[in-house]
């Protein structure tokens, strides 16, 4: 398993005014030699959605494309800024998540359409909204419509097939919430971090890891020792009915939690936010992650 550190201070994210310079800003977005779309996302995971949607008629590439990299604290390369000027189309979650693409996007990709996924899904900005839209499978859908319907305002000839796609994909995601749904309610977890928590709501577990904890994670602060204490001993003493962990950041702290989720025979569910090494399938990284939930917390 590759990990990646996190829970300490974000770096700063900034482009050099090198990478800037040599980009340029009026760089045009031509299509290729053989006739695909190209489609420039953030992360592996809107770029997994958009190849599912766009299937062979589009040449996607993602930044953030492998699972050492986190797009808290990613800063751009100068292929990075190429690329976004080079797209016809972009794509990404917003709401802070990959700021680093928001800054290219604003430098090099202007005019060009852009799908934000946290814009598309409707939700309100507020100071508890989670940032992983991405685990929340009805704004999956409506980012894949918007997709579908971008790429067929840039090749009107394909429009059919790329809102074909859209479609079976959607189909796809509803097969996962009627899944979700059904999970028995009552069911508590804890969190390393606060990554797949849409999922949870969707499943009506309940998310009962101590908010102090979970502010410090996100904040990449250091965690107040009785909130540690707190969520140690909820796992411990079993009132809780799984240990929801983000395989992809490992420290002291998530070993110790596993541990005594182990100790206690409580399942730990592992889930991430970026897809895995070997990983290209949108409804299959999901699918993995809603099926290991489902076996943690259905009663056998």
């Amino acid at each position: 398993m590759t990990v990646r550190s996190r829970w300490a201070p974000a770096a700063t994210l900034a482009m050099a005014a090198a990478v800037l310079a040599a980009c340029g800003t009026g760089a045009a977005s031509s299509a290729p030699a053989d006739g695909k779309i190209k489609v420039v996302a953030s992360t592996d995971v809107w770029g997994s959605v958009v190849k599912a949607v766009g299937g062979d008629d589009v040449s996607v590439t993602s930044i953030i494309d492998d699972p050492t990299k986190d797009p808290h604290d990613y800063e751009v390369q100068p292929k990075d800024t190429a690329a976004v000027a080079g797209a016809q189309l972009l794509v990404s979650n917003g709401i802070g998540y990959d700021d680093f693409f928001a800054k290219a996007t604003a430098t090099v990709g202007g005019g060009k359409p852009s799908v934000v996924a946290f814009d598309v899904s409707g939700k309100q900005k507020t100071a508890d909204t989670n940032e992983h839209v991405f685990y929340d499978l009805p704004s999956v859908k409506l980012v894949a419509d918007k997709i579908a319907a971008d790429l067929g305002a840039i090749d009107s000839a394909r429009k059919s097939a790329f809102d074909a796609n859209a479609k079976a994909f959607d189909g796809k995601l509803d097969d996962l919430i009627a899944q979700i749904g059904k999970l028995p309610a009552g069911k508590k977890v804890v969190v390393t971090e606060p990554v797949a928590n849409y999922l949870l709501a969707a499943g009506n577990v309940a998310d009962a890891t101590p908010k102090a904890f979970e502010e410090a994670v996100e904040a990449g602060t250091d965690i107040p020792v009785a909130a540690v204490a707190e969520a140690t001993a909820l796992i411990a003493n079993r009132q809780v009915d799984a240990l929801v962990n983000n395989a992809q950041t490992e420290t002291d702290l998530t070993n110790q939690l596993k541990s005594k989720a182990a100790a206690a025979g409580i399942p730990v569910v592992d889930v991430t936010e970026t897809l895995p090494a070997g990983t290209t399938d949108y409804v299959g990284w999901i699918g993995k992650e809603v099926d290991a939930l489902s076996k943690a917390l259905v009663k056998q």
